[in-house]
């Protein structure tokens, strides 16, 4: 005969076998669900999705790693630069087999400058250089505004006020991170990479879309 304590034990999974399903079903999170949303999406927006989300989250890696080393004089300093604008090359050439390779150069040069300018910002707050910290901050948002500026004439479905703004709003955490590597401000720095991460995903996502939108017949 079971025991009452074996009863309950067998009731209990009993009804969490119902339960649990129920209540991803009822959040959206089903594997049914998931799998009803990707089957609306093609293998090509799928692959530029991952893409345009890889090259960008190496982007928040390769600047990261680049402030810490530069911060702490580093040697392997310069390789993890090279690795950097490595990046800016990629992302340039991304963009080459649907806006041609004049264009996929043209963002290359700007997210370069990018880099170079954002090192400069670097190393005048590393100095305590006030005049070089204003100087550098804004070439780095007019570089920003004119990245923007380029992206929107080469798509209208990329607005030019949302990327400026979402561009900006990369400026400031990565100057947040140079801020707190120097300071030694551990957990500034840490706040200030997971939203860098988030931010540059949301970038990726706005590419992505504008690009399936400007070129549907590609990503049927």
């Amino acid at each position: 005969m079971m025991s009452k304590s074996l009863k309950w034990m067998v009731l209990s999974l009993a009804l969490l076998a119902v339960l649990v399903p129920a209540r991803i079903d009822a959040a959206g999170g089903g594997e049914n669900h998931v799998h009803a949303k990707q089957s609306c999406l093609s293998q090509s927006v799928v692959k530029l999705h991952g893409d345009m989300r890889r090259l960008w989250i190496e982007h928040l890696f390769w600047t990261r790693n680049y402030i810490v080393s530069a911060v702490a004089g580093m040697p392997d300093q310069d390789k993890v630069l090279a690795r950097l604008l490595q990046n800016q090359q990629d992302i340039g050439d991304a963009i080459k087999p649907l806006y041609g390779n004049a264009s996929g150069n043209k963002l290359t040069e700007l997210l370069k400058e990018h880099i170079i300018l954002a090192g400069r910002v670097l190393e005048a707050v590393k100095d305590g250089n006030q005049a070089n910290i204003e100087k550098y901050n804004k070439e780095l948002y007019r570089n920003a505004d004119d990245i923007a500026q380029f992206l929107s004439s080469a798509n209208p479905n990329w607005s030019k006020k949302e990327l400026e703004s979402i561009l900006d709003m990369h400026l400031k955490l990565v100057t947040d991170t140079i801020v707190a590597r120097i300071k030694g401000d551990w957990d500034a720095d840490i706040v200030a990479t997971d939203r860098g991460e988030a931010h540059l995903i949301k970038l990726a996502d706005t590419l992505t879309e504008g690009i399936v939108k400007q070129f549907p017949k590609k990503f049927k």
